[in-house]
C-alpha cells in the first residue's frame, strides 16, 4: 500500500529560490519535499502544500487573511485524506514585526496546527496520521541582497533563535515527532530567511529519515 505524506509549510516548502530560477521557484526535484520523495522512494507519495507568506495562526493584515495556516489546514487535510504522515514547518512568517508576538506564542501557534491534525480524522480509517513538527532554521543576522527582508523582520533574528527548544517542548507535550531544521541546514546568506539548494537537499533527506521512522 502506498503511503502518503503531506508537507505543510510556507515559502521554504514552496521552494522560493535564492538563485536564478524560472518563476523564482526551485524545480520539484530541488525543493525539500521533492528531495524527500526521492529519498523515500517507491511506495511513497508526497503532497507539497507550501504557500509563501503562510503563518501558523495569523490573518496577515498586509498580505491577506488567507495566509492563516490554521484556517486552511482542516480543508487541506480533509481533501487529501487518507494521510499517513503530516509534516509541518511553519513559524518563520510569524517572526515579521507586524505580528509582534514572542517566540513562545509562535510555538503555541504551531501547537494549534498539531491539534487540528489530531481532530481532522484524516488518517487511515479516520484515524490520526503521524505528525512531524519541524522547527524552522534560525534566520541569519543580516539581509544580504534583500534589505527589505531585514525591515520586515525587525527583531525576528533574535526570536528565531528561541524557536527550536520551544517547538520541541510543544511536540513533546502533544506526543508527536520533532525535527530541528537548524541542525541540518542554514538559512541563505542571500536574504537571511530562505533556503539555498544545498539546504533543501539536506533538509529533504533529514525529513525523509524522520518520516520513515514514524510511519
Amino acid at each position: 500500500m502506498m503511503k502518503t505524506v503531506l508537507a505543510y509549510g510556507d515559502s521554504n516548502t514552496w521552494g522560493a529560490a535564492t538563485v536564478a530560477r524560472p518563476d523564482d521557484r526551485y524545480a520539484w526535484e530541488e525543493r525539500w519535499p521533492g528531495v524527500m520523495a526521492a529519498a523515500l522512494g517507491e511506495g511513497w507519495r508526497v503532497i507539497e502544500e507550501g504557500l509563501p507568506g503562510r503563518t501558523t495562526v495569523h490573518d496577515d493584515p498586509v498580505e491577506g487573511a488567507y495566509m492563516n495556516g490554521k484556517t486552511y489546514l482542516m480543508p487541506c487535510l480533509r481533501s487529501h485524506r487518507p494521510l499517513d504522515v503530516v509534516a509541518i514547518m511553519l513559524g518563520s512568517n510569524d517572526l515579521k514585526a507586524r505580528f509582534a508576538v514572542p517566540g513562545s506564542d509562535i510555538a503555541a501557534g504551531a501547537g494549534e496546527l498539531v491539534k487540528v491534525v489530531k481532530q481532522a480524522e484524516a488518517g487511515r480509517n479516520g484515524d490520526v496520521p503521524k505528525i512531524l513538527l519541524i522547527a524552522p532554521a534560525p534566520m541569519l543576522n543580516h539581509t544580504g541582497e534583500r534589505p527589505d527582508i531585514g525591515r520586515m523582520f525587525v527583531g525576528g533574528y533574535e526570536k528565531s533563535l528561541e524557536l527550536a527548544p520551544l517547538y520541541r517542548a510543544v511536540a513533546e507535550a502533544h506526543g508527536v515527532a520533532f525535527l530541528d531544521a537548524g541542525t541540518v541546514m542554514r538559512s541563505s546568506a542571500y536574504d537571511g530567511l530562505h533556503l539555498d539548494p544545498d539546504a533543501h537537499q539536506a533538509l529533504g533527506k533529514a525529513v525523509a529519515v524522520a518520516v520513515a521512522g514514524i510511519a
